[in-house]
């Protein structure tokens, strides 16, 4: 297949690109490169990628419509896998104008680029953090996602309608994910696997929000890609009637959620290190628990994430501390 990867150099991107390559796919990846997190970390899995036949690259925001309008041309993709946004909690409370652009104009911009395109299907990233407060443990896609409780979290359930009037309107049939807490070998430097270890390693302090009373439903990126190659190949049926539209959303996570603190545990066993510890209270933003019920995931595509967070976190302390020599 010809499949348009935006977001191809962010962690999630960077991995999908691997795989849809090794499957012999042809790769048309966009990414801004921003500054958000370190460039360096993006370049270096650009780097990987740069080279093969079979992937081709835009430097652009998908703000940027007339670029997305020239590139669609180019790769005319069968399908769009759509990773691009401004992510992070904490950093919507301060650059809110970063949401609006990238994640609200953008993504109309990739909705419209696709409509006209024709694309056979979209999967784009939707998030966890779409469930806000009040929603009931495990969280099942059903559920009220009404309370959200940072802008990124409303930007993304924002998508997730827009897909919907896409799908009902145009009939672009496209698929949401909501991804709980991905980590892995790659990843990004503002999340906790990532903070932790840089500061064990270091000798640094390692801050707990809410006293260390949190639980996150941890999924490892391979899982996170495996899951997304299977859904890409099973777009939505074109509806029929006014009362069915061909748009999902579905949560992909390990389905296990982890106390942060034996998370820290595993850490310190895989660094060889004890972590200095500070407690504070909870962040404005967060959310006590997240726990993916996946049931619809298994139904569709028959899988559901298994790696152990023990195995991932020692496969990300590993490349760790090959990539940056501690």
């Amino acid at each position: 297949m010809r499949v348009l990867l935006t977001g191809a150099a962010g962690f999630i991107g960077f991995h999908t690109a691997r795989r849809l390559l090794a499957d012999g796919h042809e790769v048309w990846g966009y990414d801004s490169v921003n500054a958000y997190y370190d460039p360096a970390l993006k370049e270096a899995r650009l780097g990987q990628l740069e080279g093969h036949e079979a992937f081709h690259f835009t430097r652009a925001g998908v703000e940027d419509r007339s670029a997305l309008d020239a590139t669609f041309t180019d790769a005319r993709p069968d399908a769009v896998i759509h990773l691009a946004a401004q992510a992070g909690v904490r950093h919507s409370l301060t650059h809110p104008e970063d949401y609006v652009q990238a994640n609200l104009v953008g993504f109309v911009n990739l909705l419209e680029a696709c409509r006209a395109s024709k694309v056979r299907h979209l999967v784009y990233a939707s998030s966890s953090s779409v469930y806000g407060i009040g929603s009931s443990i495990p969280f099942r896609e059903d559920a009220r996602a009404d309370r959200p409780v940072s802008l990124y979290a409303a930007t993304k359930r924002a998508n997730e309608h827009m897909a919907h009037v896409y799908a009902h309107l145009f009939g672009v049939r496209s698929t949401g994910l909501r991804f709980f807490t991905v980590y892995g070998p790659w990843g990004r430097p503002d999340m906790a696997a990532f903070i932790f270890t840089k500061a064990i390693v270091a000798g640094r302090p390692i801050t707990l929000f809410n006293h260390g009373e949190m639980r996150r439903d941890f999924t490892y990126v391979e899982d996170v890609v495996e899951g997304v190659m299977r859904v890409m190949n099973a777009p939505p049926e074109p509806a029929d009637d006014a009362f069915e539209v061909p748009h999902r959303v579905l949560n992909i996570g390990h389905h296990s959620p982890e106390e942060l603190k034996d998370m820290v545990a595993l850490l310190e066993k895989h660094i060889g290190k004890k972590a200095i510890v500070e407690l504070a209270p909870m962040q404005p933003g967060d959310v006590r628990e997240t726990y993916a019920d996946v049931s619809g995931l298994e139904a569709l595509v028959g899988y559901a994430p298994t790696t152990t967070l023990d195995e991932g976190l020692g496969r990300f302390v590993a490349w760790y501390r090959e990539f940056y020599d501690t």
